[in-house]
């Protein structure tokens, strides 16, 4: 029950922002989504607010807000102090790739794969997209999984895919 509401709000918060999302980069879709504050934060501190902005495309995997409160007490803290920006890096790019994937593009991929896309995100690592009972699941490096709880939001420099869980490269 906690999943479908934490769903629709999220489906909420971008469906009241996403009238003009084709009008909108991937950074002012996410500032404009009260779900992806923390993500927000996060992209400010790690001086990437230009890069996403810029032409792409780009292919994010947002986590929400309570994906951030799944990490240990103190990581996002932590994170966000200057002395960690290129760790804060990696992990904001790890869940970047280059191109537009939108959902069709990503379950096509998964296809092709025989049931399994690696995905080579902006860091260089790796990422590995399945599919779980008809969603799209995302596996990191560490073994941590993340599904896809919203897809295709269209922004002018790529497309968003709202995720429930932080993904963190090996």
């Amino acid at each position: 029950m906690k999943k479908q509401i934490t769903f629709l709000i999220v489906a909420l918060s971008f469906l009241a922002g996403t009238v003009n999302a084709q009008k909108k980069d991937i950074v002012d879709i996410a500032a404009g989504s009260a779900v992806h504050s923390t993500l927000v934060a996060a992209v400010k501190a790690a001086g990437l607010v230009e890069t996403l902005k810029s032409s792409g495309p780009f292919t994010v995997f947002a986590p929400v807000n309570e994906a951030f409160a799944k990490l240990p007490a103190g990581t996002v803290e932590t994170l966000l102090k200057a002395e960690n920006k290129a760790t804060l890096v990696k992990i904001l790019t790890y869940h970047v790739v280059a191109g537009n994937l939108d959902a069709a593009a990503v379950v096509a991929a998964i296809k092709a794969g025989n049931g399994t896309a690696v995905l080579t995100t902006v860091s260089g690592n790796k990422l590995t997209a399945s599919l779980d009972n008809g969603k799209v699941k995302l596996t990191d490096e560490k073994g941590g999984v993340s599904f896809v709880i919203l897809a295709d939001l269209k922004a002018t420099n790529g497309v968003i895919h709202v995720v429930d869980t932080v993904v963190l490269p090996g």
